[in-house]
């Protein structure tokens, strides 16, 4: 038996909040993007761990979440210092005014 007790469900969804959260932050459309796509897959595959009650690998994707979640920050965090351009998906009315479709990604 394990000295580390089994994640709870609101631990799980507080971190998973968390890294939406982060995941969100991000300046660049793409990083963002495929961050709060990863965020939702990596959780869905321990959402699916806690119905089969496996603690141990519970605990385990759990340590790795959390794991990730302090590299996101950080990633997030240097992606916000140097936010690059904004893509064309990014704005929104570039037709009425061609000098706001160069914008940096100050968010």
């Amino acid at each position: 038996m394990s000295a580390v007790a089994t994640p709870t469900r609101q631990a799980i969804l507080n971190l998973y909040h968390t890294s939406l959260r982060t995941s969100q932050s991000f300046s660049s459309y793409n990083f963002r993007e495929y961050f709060v796509r990863r965020t939702k897959d990596s959780f869905r595959a321990i959402q699916v761990l806690q119905k089969e009650s496996d603690p141990e690998r519970l605990r385990s994707l759990y340590a790795d979440a959390v794991k990730e979640q302090t590299v996101l920050q950080r990633s997030a965090i240097v992606n916000q210092l140097y936010g690059g351009w904004k893509v064309a998906v990014e704005v929104q009315d570039a037709s009425t005014d061609p000098a706001t479709a160069l914008e940096r990604g100050n968010n």
